[in-house]
């Protein structure tokens, strides 16, 4: 299912990605797209706040991916530092993919020929300093 909802706050962000927390299951794919302050991370904040995760969840930009335990495996990756699809394949990002836990994907459009095609998608579109327009694709509501 689709859908658009307006984000006015980070709150507002993080809130609506703990309601899409409780949609997905071991093995489900989120890929995230939008420019950069558009609000991705604060997104995955806000999933990984859902999965009880206490940790300070922060853009694994250098690392590439994060991985965080909460009621199941989170691997949060950013793909905005790659250049070349061919370096997320070097790095082994292919394995998260079909892993015990959910990823979550910020700058999805390096990799939309490798990330699955049965994903769930975010798009954030900027509107406003505090105003974002979210867009959502392959949650069940």
């Amino acid at each position: 299912m689709a859908g658009k909802f307006i984000s006015y706050s980070r709150d507002d962000t993080r809130e609506l990605a703990g309601k899409l927390a409780d949609k997905v299951r071991k093995g489900d794919i989120v890929a995230l797209f939008g420019e950069l302050g558009a609000g991705k991370t604060c997104f995955v904040q806000g999933f990984a706040k859902a999965f009880g995760i206490t940790e300070i969840v922060n853009s694994p930009s250098f690392a590439i991916v994060n991985v965080y335990k909460g009621k199941m495996p989170v691997y949060h990756m950013d793909f905005y530092r790659i250049d070349n699809p061919d370096e997320i394949r070097a790095i082994g990002c292919e394995d998260y993919f079909y892993g015990d836990g959910i990823c979550l994907i910020e700058w999805a459009e390096k990799a939309e020929n490798i990330i699955p095609p049965d994903r769930k998608e975010i798009h954030i579109k900027i509107i406003s300093e505090k105003k974002r327009e979210i867009s959502i694709k392959g949650f069940d509501f």
